[in-house]
């Protein structure tokens, strides 16, 4: 059999999806770096271009990709153990260097368990297979990020068993729970806890609260879980993330080790008998090959940096950059959310013009993705700027007049 009747079919989809504007672009690709130079933060190479660029674009919001005990630490495991774990964890596929990165992120997270995933999404996605019963009821925020959403499709919540409260609204969320079916034993309050278009934060402490007040209506309790793989390590006083922040301890944390830590891999934290409901039942922890012990190894020393002196001045300097930057912007008059975390986005509101400023930052040596729809809604078109902490002072101001330097398109 040919694949030709197939690629005619997908070729106008994906023509579809061009002209409705929605296609992504070509993939732009990293082929060098170039380290940190007096007041030049790092710079990468891309493919096909003389240009050395700075990324505003990366979640290694610590800096730690190229920390070099962070690499040594994977090259030392790799030399010990191999690459691949070679099969599944349930067969043999556990490695010392996993359950150590599991006790690890509990610790730091403050939960007594953990279990570890190849990613946040894949994380999701099994909690949510590990939580759900025909009697268990999910809400969600409006703006929950995707993973949450696929991971209610795959564990086959039915649309009678879950409700979306309007982003951070926190009367509709209590009314929510207030509108859960007759028969329903459990509540799940689902949410993100630093949004990752907007880099606004969920109100953790009203969302407990409010949790707590309506728990006797089911008779299995409100559990509430918050995904925070855009603030674990790079939020909060001593990086704890939006939990820190808002001085708030929700039941399940899901997190990643890809953003603030530089790595790779996601997890789930809570109790000893959901970690093991984990292990048992999440699909996507059971039937994969997990992390490598070269990532483990090197997440395990990312986590041990962040409650050092190192950790504490790149936290530091993390938040000087960002208010540096968010400064900026705001003496451009250009409209953004307020906070303080290093996602900072700029509200454009129009495709087209967002396609053209993102060109404009490009042909000025700066690396920026533009969120337009179906990523966001219509109108609500943005660029999301990142901040990290090695970006320097010249680093933030060459990006201000950069962008200072843009002339808006006429309308038509």
């Amino acid at each position: 059999m040919s694949l030709d009747a197939v690629d005619r079919a997908l070729e106008l989809e994906l023509a579809a999806l061009k002209a409705e504007g929605r296609a992504k672009p070509p993939e732009r690709v990293i082929v060098g770096y170039v380290p940190p130079q007096g007041d030049r933060g790092p710079r990468y190479r891309l493919k096909g271009s003389p240009m050395e660029f700075i990324r505003m674009n990366s979640n290694s919001y610590l800096s730690l990709s190229h920390h070099p005990e962070l690499m040594r630490a994977a090259e030392e495991a790799t030399r010990e153990l191999g690459v691949g774990p070679g099969a599944v964890r349930f067969i043999d596929g556990t490695f010392s260097h996993h359950v150590a990165l599991e006790e690890e992120i509990a610790r730091f997270v403050g939960k007594p368990a953990a279990k570890i995933f190849n990613s946040a999404y894949t994380a999701n996605c099994g909690l949510a297979l590990a939580l759900s019963s025909p009697t268990t009821y999910w809400i969600g925020d409006q703006l929950n990020h995707n993973s949450i959403i696929r991971g209610m499709r795959i564990a086959n919540v039915p649309a009678a068993n879950r409700a979306v409260y309007a982003h951070n609204d926190m009367d509709h969320l209590r009314r929510c729970l207030g509108e859960a079916p007759a028969g329903m034993e459990r509540a799940v309050v689902i949410f993100d806890g630093v949004f990752s278009m907007r880099g606004d934060v969920a109100p953790i402490e009203r969302i407990a609260a409010i949790a707590s007040a309506c728990s006797e209506k089911f008779s299995q309790g409100v559990v509430t879980v918050v995904d925070d793989s855009h603030g674990i390590g790079a939020f909060g006083r001593t990086g704890r993330g939006s939990p820190e922040h808002a001085g708030a301890r929700p039941d399940v944390i899901v997190g990643t080790f890809g953003k603030a830590f530089g790595v790779n891999g996601g997890f789930v934290a809570a109790s000893p008998s959901l970690a093991e409901a984990v292990r048992q039942k999440a699909d996507t922890y059971i039937y994969t090959n997990p992390l490598g012990v070269g990532d483990c190894a090197a997440a395990s020393r990312a986590l041990a940096i962040c409650d050092s002196d190192d950790g504490r001045r790149r936290l530091e300097r993390l938040q000087t950059m960002t208010a540096r930057f968010r400064r900026g912007i705001e003496a451009l008059g250009w409209q953004t959310i307020p906070g303080p975390h290093p996602i900072v986005p700029l509200l454009v509101g129009d495709t087209a013009k967002t396609h053209r400023l993102v060109n404009h930052l490009f042909d000025h040596g700066i690396l920026a993705v533009g969120l337009t729809f179906p990523v966001v809604p219509r109108g609500d078109e943005t660029i999301r700027f990142q901040v990290n902490a090695a970006h320097t002072g010249d680093d933030i101001d060459h990006v201000v007049a950069s962008l200072s330097g843009f002339r808006w398109p006429q309308a038509d």
